[in-house]
């Protein structure tokens, strides 16, 4: 997935902070409930969820952090975000197209945060006969579509 890079201006909001996106996530990454990133706001390293207005995102700054990497509101910051964990399109083909049959277990499954995604991924990964790994494949995908984070 392609990082996005721009230049910003972190806009206050009370205690917090944010930095309104000038892009849209589901366009540029795919649609998914909750779009979770990694990437640095001037080099300062920073992971989490992108938050929604309902028009627009954002990267919500919390005020230690800032306080934690020198920056203030209304600072111009250059930023680069990128999708965070597997993503679907460098997963292997077995598990993608059972994802692809089941649009509600792909929506929860690209919404979950990065630990939960890694450790279906990584249980999977580590079946030694190809039953055991179609077996996994069919169990997460259940385990998704009743909006369960693990086995």
């Amino acid at each position: 997935m392609n990082p996005q890079r721009f230049k910003a201006t972190i806009v206050p909001s009370g205690a917090r902070a944010f930095i309104p996106l000038p892009f849209d996530p589901n366009e540029v990454w795919g649609a998914r409930e909750r779009h979770h990133v990694t990437g640095s706001v001037n080099g300062c390293a920073l992971r989490g969820p992108l938050d929604s207005n309902g028009s627009q995102y954002f990267l919500p700054l919390g005020p230690s952090w800032r306080r934690d990497n020198g920056l203030e509101a209304s600072d111009e910051v250059e930023v680069v975000l990128a999708p965070e964990g597997p993503q679907l399109g460098r997963l292997g083909t077995d598990i993608t197209a059972a994802l692809e049959a089941e649009p509600q277990a792909k929506s929860f499954f690209e919404s979950l945060p990065t630990f939960y995604r890694k450790n279906f991924i990584r249980d999977i990964e580590s079946a030694k006969r190809p039953e055991t790994r179609a077996r996994r494949i069919a169990e997460m995908v259940a385990l998704l579509k009743e909006g369960k984070r693990q086995r």
